[in-house]
């Protein structure tokens, strides 16, 4: 007699995560530290202790026993090191609340590690040889081996020089696109773990895959760019290890017999686009049975193994399809196709017609006067075509080996009428786990927070990058320095961020210096790079805004050697007065009253952006310092912090709340830095940055280095109704321009186009900037009032500041702990506030009117008088 499942009653922990991965297949980390979440704990619920079992391949059991501790994010691994290819399951249970009886034990993780030594990579890497892959071509390389006995476990371990699609007997390996990403291909070149298990057969099998330039040969940079930046040669390495039903073991991968051939992709260029024959396939060629007795032998190609690394992120995947919102005929006879939202990715043809019918896609972000407006891409073609094969029924084709920004497509050649889903366009981007949601009673602030993410989307492909459609796409320093609070609110990108960093700190300088490009590439003007504030700050501030918002001190750790180096070379560009003066400075670039052929003129002194941006950095790096205990560094850090700082007063401030620079920048860096004395300077600066907003008719006057602190100074320091205004400004330059001109994604600059609908002429004009949306932090911590007020919201601020005409607004994260979410709304004379804190985390209250309180865990509902900015 069979009884129903009890639910389980009490708190109930999640399967655990293993450092950043929620997948933990081929990791790189032999001790991955855990995290877990725990769900139905009553209110005030706190974790008092913890128990890790660990269960190996051989089925030994391991745990932890009871563990009196409170921590649940990224604890220490409890067993032995992990060797290369093991696997062991690991699940929780927890004891809270006072109870003596433990929780249920969660479902497990399943955790396996990659190859973790070079010594265990025994294939070499293969590629074409001369006369094949030249001038852009991409190829197909396969081979076959053979299994004794059904395969019981299979994995393939592989990577490449250039970017590459895998086959196993026909069918696609994986689903990731553009692998394997973009990093400094000198210092590290990431390989995936994919289980092919059920790929596999007893008997003959084969192992194919197409391979193109990508990043390591394509061209990249702007002014033409250059090609063969990493190397001349594309290879592709792929190790194949079997275990049989029979007991057996095969190992096997690239070397010597594999075969290679030119493939019906004619040319793949990340910039300029894909062309493809489909004319020229070879039906069966990654299947067993064909004959590859004409392709040419595969070479060997050098890559040192100890330059392998496995992922720290998840891979770019296609992460959704739009359908046109319209398609209109051109007076070309070409269709023009809207998609309704400026994004990132390709276009997806379903066509029929007669063989060797040319269908050519252009894309581009805006129109202008009805047409594509093709000049902000620059020397980016951004064309894909695409010749049909004919075989009397539709054909489906997507770009392999490219990518593109667009709005608008214009399609030209296609034969006869098209059907309902003959385009669609692909959404791609490192698939990051959504974590953070906005909402509120304006829909232009809601529509601004949309473009916010949608440009977080369309720059996170693999590197976080500038823009995506021009032939730039380059993971500029100082863009995410400024943006990453926003963005580890949005998505759960700390493993994409380490990644990032730890190319950052590869490409370092041996003085400290910062390139402003990560990974490097050649750029005129740019290159070799010098000592510059906002962007070379990314080495100290970035790590500390990862552990900021996810509680990964680890990553401090990682980075402290890279953090320390740029910290050091800041402390010895100052002069004896503490001031930072020596170097060419970007200062607030493109600040909106800078010439547009010349960004660098802002109206801000560059040297006191520089000064105030030391101090803060230094003092970031003491805090890290001190986060990790070393602290005869920590006070080093502190003395020279104060020193940038009183450089700072006695330089650029009168001492009665002006400064040398009297814009909205240098104030907003003064007050939100902290240096300016308390007192009645300070109160007379942020009332002088209230009247210079409010004589600039609450429109934005700041760059880079402003504009994601000018809210926030306002706020700060009794200005938050003047903060609303200039949030809510409609006309240029401000946030809410481009929504009102239509735009879908945040631009690179206030006026990319200008009220009459024409693009503006600057060469720089992106309409896909993530860095100018960096209010989205400000959107999140103060309208809607959901800050962290420990590292990984160990602790929460819950502190709205409604204004601006707002009844509602709220936020939901999901935080290191769990969901945590802050939504209010006007009910007459009354503030009505709803607020969840998850389990393991507390949160201070703090309300207009009402003395700041302390809550614990639990869902509330507190209630305020109405006291609007």
């Amino acid at each position: 007699m069979s009884h129903p499942r009890k639910t389980p009653v009490g708190p109930v922990p999640e399967a655990p995560t293993a450092e950043h991965h929620r997948t933990a297949l081929g990791i790189g980390e032999p001790r991955p530290r855990l995290s877990w979440t725990v769900r139905r704990a009553a209110p005030g619920w706190r974790q008092e202790a913890y128990e890790i079992e660990v269960r190996g391949n051989g089925g030994r059991t391991r745990r932890s026993g009871r563990l009196a501790c409170a921590e649940s994010v990224l604890v220490p691994w409890p067993d032995a090191p992990l060797a290369s290819r093991e696997r062991r399951s690991v699940r929780v249970r927890v004891w809270g609340g006072g109870l003596e009886a433990p929780s249920p034990w969660s479902a497990p993780l399943e955790v396996e590690a990659g190859l973790l030594e070079p010594g265990d990579w025994r294939a070499g890497m293969v590629g074409p040889g001369d006369g094949l892959g030249g001038d852009e071509r991409p190829v197909l390389l396969r081979s076959g081996f053979s299994l004794p006995a059904p395969p019981r476990s299979a994995r393939l371990y592989v990577t490449a020089h250039g970017a590459f699609e895998a086959e196993v007997n026909g069918a696609r390996v994986g689903d990731e696109v553009l692998a394997p990403g973009w990093t400094s291909y000198r210092a590290r070149l990431r390989y995936r773990t994919h289980d092919v298990t059920e790929l596999l057969r007893e008997g003959d099998n084969v192992l194919g895959a197409h391979l193109a330039d990508g990043w390591y040969r394509g061209r990249l940079g702007f002014h033409g760019g250059r090609r063969d930046i990493y190397g001349d040669r594309t290879g592709l390495l792929a190790q194949l290890e079997v275990e049989c039903e029979d007991g057996s073991r095969v190992r096997w991968g690239t070397g010597p017999g594999w075969r290679c051939a030119p493939s019906p992709i004619l040319s793949a260029s990340l910039y300029d686009g894909e062309r493809h024959d489909a004319r020229l396939e070879q039906a069966g060629w990654s299947e067993p049975g064909f004959d590859d007795s004409g392709w040419s032998p595969a070479v060997p190609v050098e890559r040192d193994p100890a330059t392998l690394v496995a992922p720290l992120s998840p891979p770019v995947r296609r992460t959704a399809e739009l359908a046109p919102v319209s398609l209109a005929p051109t007076v070309s006879g070409g269709l023009l196709v809207d998609f309704g939202q400026n994004l990132v990715g390709r276009v997806r043809l379903r066509v029929a017609g007669p063989a060797g019918t040319e269908v050519t896609v252009r894309h581009a972000e805006v129109l202008e006067d009805g047409e594509l407006c093709t000049r902000p891409l620059r020397f980016a073609e951004a064309t894909d075509t695409y010749v049909l094969a004919g075989t009397g029924g539709a054909e489906v084709w997507e770009p392999r080996f490219t990518y593109h920004g667009f709005r608008y497509a214009e399609v030209t050649g296609w034969p006869g009428e098209p059907w309902p889903d003959a385009v669609t366009a692909v959404v791609l981007h490192t698939d990051m786990r959504p974590t953070g949601e906005f909402t509120c009673s304006d829909p232009l602030v809601e529509r601004l927070h949309e473009n916010v993410r949608w440009s977080m989307r369309g720059n996170f492909v693999d590197v976080p990058t500038d823009c995506p459609q021009r032939d730039e796409r380059l993971g500029w320093t100082g863009d995410i320095q400024v943006f990453a609070p926003t963005a580890a609110f949005l998505y759960d990108c700390a493993g994409m961020l380490r990644s990032w960093l730890a190319d950052l700190a590869a490409e370092q300088y041996p003085d400290g210096t910062v390139p402003f490009i990560v990974p490097t590439v050649h750029a005129p003007t740019w290159t070799p790079a010098w000592p510059a504030a906002v962007w070379g700050d990314a080495a100290v501030l970035t790590p500390w805004r990862v552990y900021e918002r996810f509680g990964d001190a680890g990553v401090l750790r990682d980075q402290y050697a890279s953090a320390r180096a740029w910290a050091d070379l800041v402390a010895q560009r100052l002069e004896a007065d503490g001031t930072w003066r020596r170097d060419r400075q970007l200062g607030d670039w493109l600040d909106p009253a800078a010439p547009p052929e010349d960004p660098f003129r802002s109206l801000t002194d560059p040297s006191l952006v520089a000064t105030a941006y030391a101090a803060h950095t230094l003092r970031t790096m003491a805090g890290t310092a001190g986060a990790l205990g070393e602290d005869a560094d920590r006070e080093r850090y502190e003395r020279l912090a104060a020193r940038a700082r009183e450089g700072f007063g006695a330089a650029y401030s009168s001492g009665c709340g002006r400064l040398t620079s009297d814009t909205q920048t240098a104030f907003a860096l003064a007050l939100c830095f902290d240096l300016l004395p308390e007192g009645p300077a300070r109160g007379a600066a942020a009332d002088r940055l209230a009247e210079l907003v409010a004589a600039g008719g609450y429109r934005i006057a700041t760059g880079f280095a402003g504009t994601p602190l000018v809210c926030d100074a306002l706020s700060r320091h009794g200005h938050t109704a003047t903060a609303y205004r200039l949030l809510l400004q409609r006309e240029s330059p401000s946030w809410l321009y481009p929504v009102m001109m239509g735009a879908t994604t945040v631009w690179e600059r206030w006026d990319s186009m200008l009220p009459d609908g024409s693009v503006n002429p600057g060469e720089m004009t992106s309409f896909n900037h993530y860095a100018l949306g960096a209010v989205a932090d400000w959107l999140h911590r103060t309208v809607a009032g959901l800050a962290p007020g420990a590292p990984g919201y160990r602790r929460i601020r819950v502190a709205p500041r409604p204004g601006g005409g707002l009844e509602r607004a709220g936020a939901s994260h999901e935080t290191p702990y769990g969901t945590a979410s802050v939504h209010w709304r006007r009910d007459g004379d009354r503030l009505r506030v709803a607020a969840v804190v998850p389990p393991g985390a507390t949160a201070v209250v703090d309300l207009p009117g009402l003395e700041p309180f302390e809550v614990g865990s639990g869902a509330h509902e507190v209630e305020a008088p109405w006291l609007p900015a």
